[in-house]
């Protein structure tokens, strides 16, 4: 896939790409742990719940393309950019488009939800109880099936747009224009 013809501009800042892959790093390691050391399985929720507020901060007071009333759109808008991507003719953005900013909203929930119910698990009121149990699992689940929708959608943006989306999240940066969309992103 090309790697854009523009120059590359700074998009995501060193914070949020941090609190990104710290992210998928601990909620990596506490699905592999689930039947595993229970320190190791509760540390990594804990670290994906003190992520998820992280980025939460970040997403209140964080940089231009950071701040959630930057990239989340409207059900209108949303809807309007998912018409546009079926007829093929979706806009590119610099930042996150109407679809993946709902996606980072509805991963961050998942993940704080999991993370509270299986910390509500550790307590004397709830431990042992079932609801909480089959709560946790099914936000466990639902988590892995955001995730992968994630990577999904990331895998065809990147073809889509003639750009690596990983790489441009390892080190920050994204080519001004590629050669798909050479007049400047729609929201830059």
């Amino acid at each position: 896939m090309p790697a854009g013809d523009g120059p590359r501009v700074p998009v995501w800042g060193l914070a949020l790409r941090l609190v990104h892959w710290g992210l998928a790093i601990a909620v990596g390691i506490a699905w592999i742990t689930h039947h595993g050391p229970p320190w190791l399985h509760d540390g990594a929720g804990y670290a994906a719940l003190a992520l998820v507020l992280l980025r939460l901060i970040g997403g209140a007071v964080g940089g231009e393309r950071e701040r959630f009333a930057g990239f989340v759109a409207g059900p209108r808008a949303t809807l309007s950019y998912a018409g546009r991507i079926v007829a093929g003719a979706e806009p590119r953005f610099l930042g996150h488009n109407p679809l993946g900013g709902w996606m980072i909203v509805a991963l961050l929930a998942a993940t704080a939800g999991a993370g509270l119910t299986g910390w509500l698990f550790t307590t004397d009121r709830y431990w042992g109880v079932q609801w909480v149990a089959i709560l946790h699992s099914v936000l466990a689940d639902l988590l892995l099936a955001l995730i992968a929708l994630h990577v999904a959608g990331v895998a065809f943006t990147s073809v889509r747009q003639g750009e690596n989306l990983v790489t441009a999240m390892l080190h920050g940066r994204k080519p001004r224009t590629t050669s798909r969309h050479p007049e400047p992103p729609a929201d830059a």
